[in-house]
């Protein structure tokens, strides 16, 4: 008879949830800050009279599922109840737009990152701040709401991301963490807070609509890495576990968003280091030394939850076009083994031959666009493949293009900020699931970008144990004592923890830049794509 493991006392324990594009994912992680039972939903966005949206149902329904599955783990390896806990975090996709009412209404379905309307918006505020503002942050969505004259502007008593909403339902606390606060409206370094002057320039640029609310009203307010943003409620208790186990009381820190959370996971939070995640969307990070020299539409300026400037690379669209292919894959080989494949070793069959394949993917050019693309300058997106007669078409070639697609547009951004902008990164750190397969993505990924690619042990865990990392330094109060978010983690998190690096291979490097160039000149063949089909 198997003896279950003993459960960490309730108040060592933390629990990080995070609600990503395709996946809401949570984790329980103990004093050591390894992980002790996991719970994850599946879920999808949905479009909708043009917008990329989810409801608010579909986010507890998730929500719910995922801590209940997290439960269950705990309760099948521990024999015992999830009753209580000490400290919480909340991290999501980050941006978007969900206004609300002055009671607590919803004005208008949510509108995620995904969304690619604002670019008048984004164009105008960019000018008026002197400062990037993409699309997809939320002040380019009310903006936008506002030169559409939407109705429902004048009713907006307060505005947050998904983060901020899951937090504020489950604390009562209209509270972001900076590092997420910081894609909603530009964060002044110097502060820790938005910036007044750029808060002053947009109340002027609104002055004769007449609206009843200011800008610096509706806003929540915003706290650092280790500062405590309230505690979970009895109604926040009973909204995420409605079976009543789940005691009220756990300390959370502030929310943050996927980008801050993917930071703390690979311990990329200290200037001259940076940070790729690959998801749904892919985005590349570097903490910088000092400010860019000036102003580049590619890249947005955001910051760790530390509050540290952060160059960030933003690509809509990263691997969810490779997942739908691995889907047809999966498929046929189902059919004909006439028994379930698993997903997992078609991903591993696949990502090893791509591993084999020619350097430059067999001639052929890949585009993953399911959706815009602002880097490229696409509002809609057309995946697409197109190869050359005479040249070897295999499965490795085409998933090697596949992979090349995803990596080719974070290319374009991370050439600015090394060779427009100088700036220097000394480790690259990479985590998401195209990355389970090992030694594949990282090597052609170290190619793509003619840097070394360093993932660790935990970053499998991805934002949802990031968090709990953050909820954990939140409830030691060693905030408090002086001890920063970087110290805390090479203390506490990273001490022993192995790093696996891969070098780029001249090969690939060749390789790589014989697609990428290819990728740049057939953009054009993308965009009659997209004007004609």
């Amino acid at each position: 008879m198997t003896t279950a493991l003993e459960l960490p006392a309730g108040e060592s324990l933390a629990i990080g949830i995070e609600l990503g594009s395709t996946r809401i994912k949570a984790v329980l992680i103990g004093p050591a800050k390894e992980p002790l039972a996991t719970g994850s939903h599946e879920w999808e966005n949905s479009y909708e009279n043009g917008v990329w949206t989810y409801s608010l149902d579909a986010v507890w329904q998730g929500l719910r599922a995922s801590y209940a599955d997290l439960k269950a783990d705990v309760q099948k390896t521990y024999g015992t109840t999830l009753t209580s806990v000490g400290s919480v975090g909340i991290s999501a996709m980050m941006h978007g737009y969900l206004p609300f009412s002055e009671t607590d209404e919803l004005l208008t379905p949510f509108r995620t990152w995904r969304n690619t309307f604002t670019e008048a918006a984004s164009s105008e505020l960019s000018e008026l701040f002197s400062f990037n503002i993409p699309q997809r942050w939320s002040i380019a969505h009310l903006y936008q709401a506002i030169l559409n004259g939407e109705d429902h502007v004048d009713q907006v008593r307060s505005l947050t991301t998904l983060a901020g909403y899951v937090h504020w339902q489950l604390t009562g606390e209209k509270i972001l963490g900076v590092g997420e606060a910081s894609g909603m409206f530009p964060i002044d370094s110097e502060t820790g807070q938005f910036d007044a002057g750029m808060l002053e320039k947009f109340t002027q640029l609104i002055a004769d609509k007449g609206f009843s609310w200011d800008i610096g009203d509706i806003l929540p307010s915003v706290r650092t890495a280790g500062e405590e943003a309230g505690a979970l409620t009895e109604a926040g208790a009973r909204a995420l576990d409605p079976e009543g186990d789940l005691h009220p009381g756990a300390v959370f820190c502030p929310p943050e968003g996927d980008a801050g959370t993917g930071m703390v996971a690979t311990d990329a939070v200290a200037p001259r280091t940076g940070n790729i995640s690959v998801g749904t969307s892919i985005f590349g990070m570097v903490v910088l030394e000092k400010a860019l020299k000036k102003r580049h539409d590619e890249l947005d300026i955001v910051t760790t939850p530390a509050g540290d400037q952060v160059a960030m690379v933003h690509c809509n669209n990263g691997a969810s076009e490779i997942g739908d292919w691995a889907q047809i894959f999966q498929e046929f080989a189902t059919q004909l083994q006439g028994e379930a494949v698993a997903s997992a070793a078609v991903f591993q069959a696949l990502f090893n031959s791509a591993l084999a394949a020619d350097a430059d993917a067999g001639g052929l050019v890949a585009y993953n666009y399911l959706s815009g693309e602002h880097i490229t300058g696409f509002e809609e997106g057309r995946p697409l493949v197109v190869r050359r007669p005479g040249r070897e078409f295999t499965v490795g070639n085409f998933v090697r293009s596949q992979l090349y697609a995803a990596f080719a547009t974070l290319r374009l951004g991370m050439d600015i900020l090394t060779q427009e902008e100088g700036v220097e990164v000394d480790k690259l750190l990479a985590h998401g699931g195209m990355f389970q397969t090992e030694g594949v993505a990282q090597q052609l990924l170290a190619g793509a970008l003619n840097v070394p690619v360093s993932i660790s042990d935990t970053a499998s865990e991805g934002g949802a144990w990031g968090i709990a990392v953050l909820a954990a330094y939140a409830a030691s109060g060693r905030h408090a004592k002086g001890e920063d978010l970087q110290q805390y983690l090479d203390r506490e998190v990273f001490a022993e923890t192995t790093f696996l690096t891969e070098e780029p291979q001249e090969k690939d490097v060749a390789g790589f830049n014989e697609f990428y160039n290819d990728w740049r000149a057939g953009l054009a063949v993308e965009r009659a794509a997209v004007e004609n089909l």
